[in-house]
């Protein structure tokens, strides 16, 4: 690399070089980008969607948390700019889980909790129902404890038999993922 050679030119280092795998960072520098996917879903309750903008695609990721839920809270917050039709989507996600949790893996008390659903960048408004799949998951991994792999990305509206209905915009969503 150019770092190993201006250190040979400048008589700091002298040939050969031996580069092992402990020296790889000290002579590559640091890494030129974080992977923000793998950083942000590396928790339980984080799955990473894919979705259809005005200027393309883009990649979303929608956030699950759960609380113990107080007398006359709802059982479903949600956050993020959402329009009615997303809103939707997180109720028949949450619904899905619910009827299902048996089957997922899930306890009985814990699908008891009231729920939050945020999608991040609130400022930007969001709506359609693609989303639905990875709230579901998002749902799932936060109540199995199982984080969600980064390198998957998902959309697909989500029906109360847990079917996912073909989708819409799929060069917008690869070419955003």
């Amino acid at each position: 690399t150019r770092k190993v050679a201006t250190k040979i030119a400048t008589a700091a280092l002298t040939p050969p070089v031996e580069i092992t795998q402990q020296r790889v960072r000290e002579f590559l520098g640091k890494p030129k980008f974080d992977n923000e996917v793998a950083a942000r879903t590396a928790v339980p309750g984080v799955a990473t969607g894919l979705a259809v903008t005005g200027s393309g695609g883009d990649v979303l990721f929608v956030e699950a948390t759960a609380t113990t839920a107080s007398k006359g809270q709802g059982s479903l917050i949600l956050t993020g700019q959402l329009g009615d039709v997303m809103k939707e989507s997180a109720q028949i996600a949450l619904s899905y889980v619910r009827s299902h949790a048996a089957d997922l893996g899930i306890e009985a008390d814990s699908i008891e909790k009231a729920f939050h659903i945020h999608v991040p960048a609130g400022a930007v408004p969001k709506d359609g129902p693609s989303a639905g799949v990875t709230m579901t998951t998002a749902i799932v991994s936060l109540l199995t404890g199982r984080a969600v792999r980064s390198t998957v990305g998902m959309t697909g509206e989500v029906t109360l038999q847990g079917l996912v209905l073909p989708i819409g915009g799929v060069k917008q969503k690869v070419l955003a993922a």
